[in-house]
């Protein structure tokens, strides 16, 4: 059968966008093993640093949730690190599209990316399975390393900085300080009378009474990404 000219399009297409999709995977997924071991280090230079000065319940601690998942407990907060496996294009109303690295060449915008979440801690440690986490920061990073963070006071590299600088420790520690900085400042509030006022028999009588009342930083309230 005659290759026609729509076929060899469609070839030159897979072949294209497979060879750069599998390298903006490789590159976020060897940031996100960087990341892994950035956050190890980090607690436990600052475990070291918090010795003695504090009552030693209160840890941070690391833990590996897997292959695409990392956890940082830091006394009260739990902050997960999620790097998503598929890559990803923006909107296109996404500020994104005025950068001038971005505009020299549409290949540049594909990206990995790597979700930052912010929990309580005793919503794992109660098995709270309904209290609610919060979307804090992300990280993307494209066919070249470059990246850039957008987040709750994620200012160290911005969409309009995409393409100035790769990514690596320096540009992780920052990153991970700033979202280990925001959650610290983020306190529980609490949630508005109208929120809680009616419960069942069964919120109390069950066995798992813990898991049925929700709980979240800003239940009630509205959470706004007014800094992204």
């Amino acid at each position: 059968m005659e290759t026609t000219p729509l076929r060899a399009q469609i070839l030159d297409t897979i072949i294209r966008k497979s060879t750069l999709k599998q390298r903006v995977f490789d590159n976020t997924f060897r940031a996100f093993n960087s990341l892994k071991e950035t956050l190890l280090e980090m607690a436990s230079e600052m475990d070291d640093e918090l010795d003695g000065k504090l009552d030693r319940r209160v840890r941070l601690e690391y833990r590996d949730r897997g292959k695409f998942e990392a956890q940082l407990q830091v006394a009260n907060d739990i902050l997960i690190f999620q790097m998503h496996t598929d890559v990803f294009e923006f909107g296109s109303d996404h500020l994104i599209w005025q950068n001038p690295y971005v505009q020299a060449d549409r290949d540049n915008s594909y990206c990995g990316l790597i979700n930052i979440y912010n929990f309580l801690s005793d919503s794992f440690k109660f098995n709270r399975n309904a209290d609610e986490g919060y979307l804090i920061g992300r990280i993307f990073i494209n066919r070249e390393r470059r990246y850039f963070a957008e987040g709750k006071q994620q200012n160290s590299m911005r969409a309009m900085d995409f393409g100035k600088s790769e990514i690596g420790q320096e540009a992780l520690v920052a990153i991970l300080e700033s979202a280990i900085g925001f959650a610290l400042n983020f306190d529980l509030l609490m949630p508005p009378y109208e929120e809680n006022k009616r419960v069942t028999v069964d919120q109390f009588n069950t066995k798992m009474d813990n898991s049925k009342f929700v709980t979240g930083k800003r239940l009630g309230y509205d959470f706004d990404v007014e800094d992204i």
